[in-house]
């Protein structure tokens, strides 16, 4: 009899999770780290289902059923009159990043997540890796999974020159109870994942689970995205510039947004959005923004260090392909320490998958989102992305599962 091998996972988001859940049932004792000091449930963003997540979380241990999400018969693009420019039908189920990291969480057994542990640094010899926080603790296993996303600490440490590249727009988002619509509106957006286009800007919302993952018609609520190009200078600069007049670098917690910003975005959104969509963006209770970051690693296996998830790589949200790519990488992951005869050689052989997935779905993501920062581009380059304003090829090209 021997011990089974040890994974430390730092990062107890989406991509954390799925490692955790899917190396314990493959016969490895987990441990997640994470820097937050409770769950992350809390997050509002909607997340459109691929056929690949929905097995990854199955053979996660994760319970999947009718709660999932809420179904949607396809899509529709409205324009800025309100008025129905195209639908298609394109059955799909779309949820919230709250359920699915309840149903991670849920999946895996008490006592393996630890919050409030701030990875300082990584040590390593040949058999083994011992990673050091910032309590002055050290937890020593065979194998660290890094999960700690678009900041890693890790990534940092081994790969100091991969870094984010501003993609030149944000996205807003938030959430409106359904119950708080008016008629015309819910009746407008209800059933379809909606999109409406401006001449530089995007638009798309869709119906995901209430409070408590609450599915049923009435207790749901409308999840929005609203792409605007930022200048990274000066209006992002502002966006980034918290309550307190602390500027950040990358992300700011919803909480530190300041009201003037938000009341200007829902100014706008009356001026620019179709009615249907100025409405949602009106009611919602507290919206937030991401600032869109392309992010590509050359390498993802450092002796027994491996990068997952946004860690790795970071693909622009127009594809849909966040979690489930995540999702991927943890079952790549899984299934190539199980077929090779050391770890090192199970992470190079992830390496070499995970690497050209990820670089071909920055690449795609990038494509789809290229009209949004045309406008400063050559003739050339804003005719190349206007194929991605075009109402038909977006319903059907935009968070659908690639074909690569």
């Amino acid at each position: 009899m021997t011990a089974p091998r040890r994974a430390l996972i730092i990062g107890g988001s989406h991509a954390g999770l799925f490692c955790a859940n899917l190396l314990l049932r493959a016969g490895w004792q987990v441990d997640v780290y994470e820097r937050s000091g409770e769950e992350l449930a809390g997050r509002g963003a909607g997340i459109v289902t691929h056929p690949e997540l929905r097995e990854a979380l199955l053979r996660a241990g994760a319970r999947v059923d009718e709660t999932l999400g809420v179904a949607s018969l396809g899509r529709l693009t409205i324009g800025q009159d309100g008025k129905l420019l195209g639908k298609v039908a394109l059955p799909q189920i779309l949820t919230a990043w709250g359920r699915i990291y309840h149903m991670l969480k849920d999946a895996l057994p008490a006592g393996r997540c630890h919050f409030g542990r701030t990875l300082e640094r990584i040590e390593q010899d040949g058999g083994s890796v011992s990673a050091i926080f910032a309590d002055g603790q050290r937890e020593t296993g065979d194998l660290l999974v890094a999960a700690d996303g678009i900041r890693s600490t890790v990534r940092r440490q081994y790969a100091p020159q991969v870094k984010p590249v501003y993609g030149g727009y944000v996205a807003w988002r938030g959430l409106t109870d359904e119950r708080l619509l008016s008629r015309a509106t819910y009746e407008a957006l209800a059933d379809y994942l909606g999109f409406c286009l401006t001449p530089r800007e995007q638009m798309l919302g869709y119906l995901v689970a209430g409070d408590d993952n609450e599915v049923s018609a009435g207790a749901r609520r409308y999840n929005f995205v609203w792409y605007r190009p930022t200048d990274a200078a000066g209006k992002l600069r502002e966006l980034l510039t918290d309550r307190a007049g602390r500027p950040h670098e990358i992300t700011i917690s919803p909480d530190l947004i300041r009201d003037e910003v938000v009341d200007e975005m829902r100014r706008d959104a009356e001026r620019l959005l179709a009615p249907q969509f100025a409405e949602v963006v009106r009611l919602s209770e507290r919206p937030f923004f991401q600032a869109i970051f392309d992010l590509e690693s050359t390498r993802l296996a450092f002796g027994r260090v491996v990068l997952v998830g946004d860690a790795a790589f970071i693909a622009r949200p127009h594809c849909g392909m966040g979690v489930t790519k995540a999702a991927g990488d943890a079952v790549a992951l899984v299934d190539a320490l199980a077929a090779a005869p050391t770890i090192e050689h199970g992470l190079a052989a992830y390496e070499a998958k995970r690497v050209a997935f990820g670089h071909a779905i920055v690449a795609h993501a990038r494509e789809l989102g290229a009209f949004l920062q045309a406008q400063s581009g050559s003739e050339a380059e804003r005719v190349a992305a206007a194929r991605h304003h075009d109402p038909e090829i977006l319903m059907r090209e935009v968070a659908v599962p690639p074909q690569f």
